[in-house]
């Protein structure tokens, strides 16, 4: 996985974000619907979060519930953001609007938005999931979304942690048990604050 800049998982500079430290130098560039290998990529790295592979990159090129997270079409309002350390992508985050008619895993409503993130596991733990996640919600809030969707497995305990941290809860009116949801209206300052 290391064609397009993706560091392998022992890439990781001794003292780097895998041992908790600082990730290095982050730069936060958007996402182009040239990063569609990118994407790819880390939807399988996301669909693989248990370890192993029980879904391979052809499983996915050849299930269009699966591969519609490949791709990124700007022209439908899809956006996203890639966190670069030294140059290499070290985490992802992408916007798709789905509908109804090719609705995703967090599928809520027609105009939501469906979040995915990947961040290498060789970055986890120093941040980097959360900057990207306040990174996309702050840019659909400029764009007008009013609320963004995601899907998780319970079981992936640190992701739901991650996502109740920025705000995500439970969407009981979707058909996926695991939709959660996230208002990106600005919340109020305290008193006196800005």
């Amino acid at each position: 996985m290391s064609g397009l800049g993706v560091p392998s998982d022992d890439a990781v500079p001794a003292g780097g974000a895998a041992s908790g430290g600082d990730p290095g130098r982050v730069v936060i560039r958007p996402m182009t619907a040239a990063d569609g290998e990118l994407a790819r990529q880390a939807t399988h790295a996301n669909m693989n979060w248990r370890g192993g592979e029980a879904f391979t990159f052809r499983r996915i090129d050849e299930a269009p519930e699966f591969r519609h997270y490949c791709a990124l079409a700007p022209a439908r309002g899809d956006f996203g953001f890639v966190a670069e350390i030294d140059g290499r992508a070290a985490g992802l985050v992408w916007l798709l609007f789905l509908d109804a008619g090719d609705p995703g895993y967090g599928y809520i409503a027609d105009g939501v938005p469906e979040l995915s993130l990947c961040v290498r596991s060789g970055y986890r733990g120093a941040g980097l999931g959360e900057r990207l996640l306040r990174v996309a919600i702050d840019e659909a809030a400029v764009r007008g979304i009013a609320r963004v969707s995601l899907s998780v497995e319970a079981e992936n305990e640190a992701a739901v942690r991650l996502y109740e941290r920025v705000g995500f809860r439970r969407a009981p009116a979707a058909a996926d048990a695991g939709a959660y949801v996230v208002d990106t209206a600005p919340r109020a300052s305290a008193p006196g604050g800005e």
